[in-house]
């Protein structure tokens, strides 16, 4: 054991217990078989997808339970009986599991009532399971697991309005949470076991192989010798990063230990350069073709294919990059830093010290994923292909090396492993209770159909949730409770573009008869935008949504649907970079020796992608598919957050007065403004003279 004063903790700062010794060997042991496992039954299925989740669960269940302690102290920690107690835990855990795998015939085929052992195993897999969540997660996932079940059991006919449920027995309350395809062995816990622990491994790999110290040695040979190079190293290495990690935090600690020095070397307040470190790592989860482990749970809710959400994703993840990057440009511009040293570092020795390892694989990778293989398979192939390519660097991955890379991904594995499948319980409730209909009909009706306001809503509950949730749990949770409601209302642009015109057909009319016969004579002629926009707000569920079924497109409700979860994917991220909880930025304070608080508001102010780029997703085809209007979204996008970034920062290449600033941000707004070529060619214009204005009679300043 180590000693406890050290107090080792993870990537998301929960405290851990390290091993040294035959307790090391053992947990090192333990890792290698579950990564092992898990890469063998990906190729060869050789057992049900049930029997694998729940062999998922049950060996990061042991791990979990030996690796972050039941208390803190140190005589527990350290102590033989807390050991033994906690590893019992974990053991017991693994065995409720397998339990529903030997009665999985008679409980789920013959309905049979629970017998006393069933009882146990049930109490003993909830139990442990919300336990584990709280070490590994804290205390939100467990207060929702406990506030979920009990809702169905025992308080939900207590409760009026619309949120009133009939209930369920405790048994049928388990058995659900057990053997239902959302409960905690269910479709979360199947992308966890797949998708994103072949994923960890792969980024496992990579690190293992250099590639970690490849991505920044090629960031410093592009933009390390360039007016505010420093910051672009920092953008464009996190961003790279996030092709490797799942987590912003790792992602900080990571590379913000390089880049946050070179930027204080270089002249940014210690502030900004924690701020930066901070934002670019938060788009690293943005960032295909993982997206942390965002694309996978994505496909699943949605059903749109992995490859098609990761070809749609990369433009805005660039978008979301170029607005941190202009913000370092425009602040070393203002306080007119000098270019740092070469140091030796070019762009053809990077890639020879270890470009290999890092290009060949994600290469090969989304040639897989754009031919049509499956995520897994190509996650497999992909990690062979890092072993083989280790061998053209500085690196190359014997055995050794590599089942220190397979232990390093099932570690990494282990806080996600047990939250998505804890996530499971809940989810499995709100779709069994229809509580993610109700909310959603409520985040609609506040609303009052206005898309924008329906954002903020949702960027408000996110902020919250992620004060004590993982950015993906909060996805999750947010996506199943809102989603619905959000792409509804991005459909129903449609609608009320056809009711406007007076074009809406003679069947969809019909159905007006059911809520609003009065209006039915109004349809057939044209309306003002606002009125039709009301109409279609007023109407109630069971006419709106056959009436989006009737007259929108599927591929626009396909791109309705992507929208809202991308949405809300991107907001979910804005807990890493938002004060009063912002783990990233906290993290980079720590290594820039700066105030946590100022930090993070200096990383909210670099996020603003966050905020600006879902709005795009919500009122413009920027993730439809179609190319064509995708560039062009992103081209005006470009000038338009470089204005925005101007107004914020206040300058561009040379500092701008308060006028000016009001100038750059009304035409960075005009610059995205959705539907009117003609606004936005004017909001280019007007950026684009501001800026040659700025570079002929703009001052330079210097702030301290």
């Amino acid at each position: 054991m180590t000693d406890a004063t050290d107090e080792p903790r993870d990537e998301e700062g929960a405290p851990l217990r390290t091993f040294d010794g035959i307790g090391h060997w053992l947990i090192s042991g333990l890792c290698l078989v579950i990564a092992v496992f898990h890469l063998f039954v990906a190729i060869f299925p050789v057992v049900s997808e049930f029997d694998r989740n729940v062999f998922h669960f049950g060996g990061f269940a042991i791990l979990a339970a030996a690796m972050y302690p039941m208390f803190r102290r140190k005589a527990w920690k350290e102590g033989r009986l807390g050991i033994a107690i906690d590893v019992t835990i974990g053991i017991v855990a693994l065995c409720s599991g397998a339990w529903f795998i030997l009665m999985e015939e008679p409980l789920y085929g013959a309905n049979q009532p629970f017998g006393t052992l069933d009882w146990i195993a049930a109490i003993c897999l909830v139990v442990f399971a919300t336990e584990l969540t709280r070490r590994v997660a804290g205390w939100v996932i467990p207060i929702l697991v406990i506030l979920s079940l009990t809702y169905v059991a025992v308080w939900g006919p207590w409760i009026g309005g619309v949120f009133s449920f009939p209930g369920f027995t405790w048994e049928s309350t388990l058995w659900r949470s057990i053997y239902n395809d959302e409960g905690i062995f269910g479709n979360i816990a199947r992308i966890s076991s797949t998708y994103v622990f072949l994923f960890i491994i792969f980024g496992a790999f990579l690190v293992r192989s250099g590639a970690g110290d490849f991505v920044i040695a090629l960031a410093r040979a592009v933009a390390g010798r360039i007016q505010g190079g420093p910051g672009i190293v920092a953008v464009i290495s996190s961003g790279l990063t996030g092709t490797i990690s799942g987590s912003a935090v790792a992602n900080t600690a990571s590379t913000g230990v390089i880049t946050i020095p070179l930027m204080k070397k270089a002249g940014f307040q210690p502030k900004f350069a924690g701020g930066v470190e901070a934002a670019a790592s938060t788009g690293g989860q943005l960032m295909p073709p993982i997206m942390g482990a965002g694309a996978f749970v994505m496909a699943s809710f949605t059903q749109i294919s992995y490859e098609t959400i990761v070809a749609v994703a990369a433009l805005p993840a660039l978008l979301y990059f170029l607005t941190v990057a202009f913000f370092v440009r425009i602040e070393a511009r203002r306080l007119d830093m000098p270019p740092l040293p070469a140091d030796g570092e070019t762009l053809m020795g990077a890639l020879k010290k270890g470009g290999a390892p890092f290009i060949i694989p994600i290469g090969l990778l989304i040639t897989m994923l754009v031919m049509g293989f499956t995520p897994t398979y190509a996650g497999v192939f992909g990690i062979a292909a890092v072993i083989v390519s280790s061998w053209a660097s500085a690196n190359p991955m014997g055995p050794k090396a590599i089942m220190e890379a397979l232990i390093m991904g099932s570690k990494s594995m282990v806080m996600t492993a047990i939250l998505l499948c804890a996530v499971g319980l809940v989810v499995n409730v709100i779709t069994t209770a229809g509580i993610g209909n109700v909310f959603s009909l409520q985040i609609a009706g506040w609303a009052g159909g206005n898309i924008l306001i329906a954002i903020v809503l949702i960027a408000l509950a996110s902020l919250v949730l992620g004060m004590g949730l993982p950015v993906t749990a909060a996805y999750i949770v947010l996506a199943t409770l809102s989603a619905p409601a959000l792409s509804g209302m991005i459909a129903d642009r449609e609608v009320i573009a056809l009711i406007a015109a007076g074009e809406l057909p003679d069947f969809a009319s019909a159905l007006f008869m059911l809520s609003s016969p009065e209006v039915i004579p109004l349809l057939s002629q044209p309306m003002p935008q606002a009125e039709a926009a009301a109409l279609v707000a007023s109407l109630p569920i069971e006419v709106a949504q056959p009436l989006r079924d009737l007259v929108v497109a599927p591929e626009v409700m396909v791109t309705a649907i992507l929208s809202a979860h991308m949405i809300i994917f991107w907001l979910s991220q804005d807990s890493n970079v938002t004060p009063p909880v912002a783990l990233a930025s906290f993290t980079a304070a720590a290594i820039a020796k700066s105030k946590p608080m100022e930090t993070g508001i200096a990383s909210w102010k670099l996020a603003k992608g966050l905020y600006i780029v879902p709005v795009l997703f919500a009122y413009t085809p920027f993730l439809s598919g179609n190319w064509g209007e995708m560039f062009t979204i992103f081209a005006f996008a470009c000038v338009g957050v470089y204005g925005v970034a101007g107004a914020l920062q206040g300058g561009m290449e040379k500092v701008l007065n308060l006028p000016m600033r009001v100038i750059a941000g009304v035409g960075g707004a005009a610059c995205m403004w959705p539907g009117s070529l003609m606004i936005n060619t004017a909001g280019v214009v007007v950026v684009l003279a501001l800026l040659a204005w700025n570079l002929k009679y703009g001052k330079q300043a210097v702030v301290a």
